[in-house]
């Protein structure tokens, strides 16, 4: 488990599916929390705000990730060079 996190261009990867997933909640829990709440069950709107928490929390996660392994590509290029 922790090898695949060794690895800074696999990091780089699932740090862009992190960010597409929480972009993703983001937008969905918007609409489905302010614009389209007449419409849906009650169960249904908590969970549409409760992904307004989430997709933002997963779009700082994956943003982290992904300035973590690039500065982490970065020192392994100059290292190489150097």
């Amino acid at each position: 488990m922790f090898n695949f996190f060794n690895n800074p261009l696999t990091v780089l990867h699932l740090s862009s599916k992190v960010l597409e997933v929480g972009l993703a909640m983001l937008l969905l829990g918007i609409y489905g929390a302010y614009f389209y709440q007449g419409h849906l069950a009650l169960s249904v709107q908590v969970l549409m705000h409760a992904m307004t928490i989430v997709g933002p929390t997963l779009l700082k996660i994956g943003y982290v990730m992904r300035l973590l392994s690039q500065h982490r590509l970065s020192k392994k290029t100059v290292a190489v060079v150097a």
